[in-house]
């Protein structure tokens, strides 16, 4: 199965400043933003990949996360053609899995996360990009950037 880089989650309480210092540091402009599931979701691109900013609008997951561990990085997220097949092959190599079946995922896509006890203390997502051609039906004026 072909997997390439996708992204690095990064959690924070203020994704518009964060973001902003990403695009000018690292030349990184926003091609996506979105509230998903209780937060507000970023993207920024970079030559071989994105930064995706997440900040919490509500309890839930990510402001979990920044209660316990601060800003940081939250996950890297792998592109694959086919997440179930991911799962199948990270069940039978004996790895713990977060989701035992894709769920939806910010900006269309189809996701699944493996534990992170099981990849060394890091948190992996495995990521089906909606559509594969930049059309992932996503609302806003940048989304046909991926």
């Amino acid at each position: 199965m072909p997997r390439a880089f996708d992204h690095l989650g990064i959690a924070t309480d203020d994704g518009a400043d964060l973001a902003a210092t990403f695009e000018a540091v690292f030349d990184a402009p926003l091609v996506h933003e979105e509230r998903f599931d209780g937060m507000v979701v970023r993207f920024l691109e970079l030559e071989s990949g994105y930064f995706e900013v997440l900040e919490p609008e509500e309890s839930g997951t990510i402001a979990r996360f920044l209660d316990r561990h601060g800003p940081g990085i939250h996950h890297v997220a792998l592109r694959t053609d086919d997440v179930a097949a991911e799962l199948a092959q990270a069940r039978e190599t004996g790895l713990d899995l977060i989701d035992e079946e894709p769920r939806p995922g910010a900006w269309g896509h189809e996701v699944a996360f493996l534990h992170p006890k099981s990849t060394g203390g890091v948190l992996v997502e495995y990521v089906e990009v909606g559509g594969h051609d930049g059309d992932d039906g996503a609302s806003d004026d940048n989304a046909d950037a991926r």
